[in-house]
């Protein structure tokens, strides 16, 4: 998926609201890369910075939600933005702020930046990140706001107490995430463990599911796979898609990234979006 960038044309502009990983593989990180591999202008807002590598966490420092409210509004008031996405948020006060300033600065569904929410709730191994009175925020202040939900299974089962084992219950928790809000719901397949050979994504708009079916590879290097989807799902919506092929368009990017993933330190390297990129550095 090489993108040319026509001379002097400003590309589509995609933010990202979210925390730092020191690591580079995931947070902000792994958004800017995935903006700069889907031919989009990428800009940020920092929610949090983290003390990261790819063993884990060992420190989280949120900014004051003014600072981040304002960042957006910075952002927006100048540049513009054709998209936005968000990702670890720290707490329910920031929650707030980033809502306040998406109405601020008209982002959001129904409004004229459309909105990814990648619900960032849980670790790699399903441990809770966030207090329960943020996980009401997303709900109830996020959610509704949303052009598209992106949740994992563990963030699911976090989110509104479904512990999704199949493909049913893959599909109620869609039906029960779509109650609260969002245009589209992406309930993403990637742990669900009754799928051995392929990974199922499923999309549900209120009326109709589609399944994005995709293969399933035999590595642990996927450190930023959520971030990265929702990061091209962001631009793909950025380049004037529609939510469905916003989706796919994320889809065809993650499955690339994680076929491309490779080793970085003693735990989970990253996805990659180096496989979208022409090597002008190379002799032609």
């Amino acid at each position: 998926m090489s993108v040319e960038q026509p001379v002097g044309i400003t590309p589509p502009r995609v933010m990202t609201i979210a925390g730092t990983d020191s690591g580079g593989g995931a947070g902000i990180a792994a958004d800017l890369r995935t903006f700069a591999a889907c031919g989009v202008h990428g800009c940020l807002a920092v929610c949090a910075v983290t003390v990261q590598n790819s063993v884990g966490v060992t420190g989280v420092h949120p900014i004051p939600p003014e600072t981040v409210a304002a960042q957006i509004a910075s952002v927006a008031g100048d540049i513009g933005l054709d998209a936005a996405k968000t990702g670890m948020l720290a707490g329910t006060e920031i929650i707030e702020a980033v809502a306040e300033a998406c109405d601020a600065n008209g982002i959001g569904a129904g409004r004229r930046t459309p909105l990814v929410i990648d619900p960032v709730a849980a670790s790699m191994h399903g441990d809770q990140l966030l207090a329960d009175s943020a996980l009401d925020s997303f709900r109830t202040l996020l959610f509704p706001r949303a052009t598209v939900v992106t949740p994992n299974l563990d963030e699911v089962r976090l989110l509104i107490g479904i512990d999704v084992h199949d493909r049913a219950g893959q599909y109620e928790a869609a039906k029960v995430l779509h109650e609260l809000g969002p245009r589209y719901v992406l309930v993403k397949g990637g742990h669900l463990r009754a799928d051995a050979d392929r990974c199922v994504d499923l999309l549900y708009d209120g009326h109709a599911f589609t399944e994005l079916p995709g293969p399933r590879f035999d590595t642990g290097n996927t450190h930023g796979g959520g971030d990265s989807m929702a990061a091209a799902i962001a631009s793909g919506l950025a380049r004037g898609m529609s939510p469905p092929d916003a989706v796919a368009f994320g889809k065809r990017y993650i499955v690339e990234a994680v076929r491309h993933s490779y080793p970085l330190g003693a735990g989970h390297g990253p996805v990659s979006p180096l496989w979208a990129l022409r090597p002008w550095w190379t002799p032609l």
